[in-house]
């Protein structure tokens, strides 16, 4: 076993939710070998190309990440891995904060054609972006990953968008990717016990949205908007609540982030398509999930 790759206890918990080989070809051979070459590379960020032997060929490796960034199978482990750990008991509900990071795009990363991708039978991928996630700024392309994390230091959902695009509206597309499953049945769980963000959170929608939804959350006014609300006087409603204790639990999700950002191919994007990009961020959650 090669340092990053995976140990036994971890493919045990993996295997199981991996697509099996149907029908003679067996196309979906040596997972193992591929997936550890998958998480080489999404550790080291190095070009597909230059990956090492041990891990057979490069384009084999390549193109079952593409394949299963297309379909949605990576997305499906990923809930797979989150609902046994849930089961276990080893999920904080108790609190979940949401936050963002922006992600510098390599040179490589642009120039995708303007057609639509095509990978296998699907006329297009599940995450496939007509923008391809990339936004431009004074720094060059940037794409900005949106992330909710639990107690625990582990992602339970993300988005990607361009670079440029603000936090506030993100956050109800946040919290409705936050789907992991019960092995028994019934109704997913949604909501969490708390919910925490900065200021960038704030707006009337988002306040709205979580009250319907019957979610305490700990997200500081910004002073613009609070004196806004207090020049309207009563029609500008009541003060948000604030609570200190609890807003220190936000480094939380920042912790999350750094631990995702340990993977050299989500700090900086080196995919062209939004779709593989999203894989490559969903791999890496995996890895996360599947440490003790």
């Amino acid at each position: 076993m090669g340092r990053g790759d995976l140990s036994d206890d971890e493919w045990a918990r993996l295997e199981p939710h991996l697509p099996k080989s149907r029908g003679r070809g067996g196309r979906w051979q040596c997972h193992r070998r591929v997936i550890n070459g998958i998480l080489f590379r999404q550790r080291t960020g190095l070009p597909w190309r230059d990956l090492p032997t041990r891990f057979g060929k490069w384009k084999t490796v390549h193109d079952r990440h593409r394949r299963l960034s297309a379909d949605g199978t990576w997305e499906r482990i990923l809930r797979a891995v989150q609902a046994d750990t849930d089961s276990e008991g080893r999920i904080d509900w108790s609190m979940v904060s949401v936050d963002s990071t922006s992600c510098r795009a390599h040179q490589h990363a642009a120039g995708a054609p303007t057609r639509p991708p095509r990978t296998g039978r699907r006329s297009r991928p599940v995450q496939h972006r007509s923008d391809e996630a990339l936004g431009r700024s004074r720094g060059g392309l940037t794409c900005k990953i949106h992330l909710a994390g639990e107690g625990g230091r582990r992602p339970l959902a993300f988005v990607i968008t361009p670079g440029q695009w603000g936090d506030a509206p993100q956050l109800i597309p946040v919290l409705e990717q936050i789907r992991v499953p019960r092995p028994g049945g019934g109704h997913p769980p949604a909501r969490p016990g708390h919910l925490g963000g900065d200021k960038a959170y704030s707006s009337r929608r988002n306040r709205r949205y979580l009250r319907r939804r019957q979610i305490k959350h700990t997200i500081p006014e910004p002073k613009d908007q609070r004196a806004n609300r207090q020049r309207r006087g009563s029609k500008g409603g009541r003060p948000t609540g604030f609570d200190k204790a609890l807003y220190r639990r936000r480094n939380e999700v920042e912790r999350t982030i750094n631990r995702l950002r340990t993977f050299r191919a989500v700090a900086t994007r080196y995919d062209k398509r939004a779709f593989v990009f999203h894989g490559t961020i969903t791999t890496a959650a995996i890895r996360l999930w599947l440490r003790p």
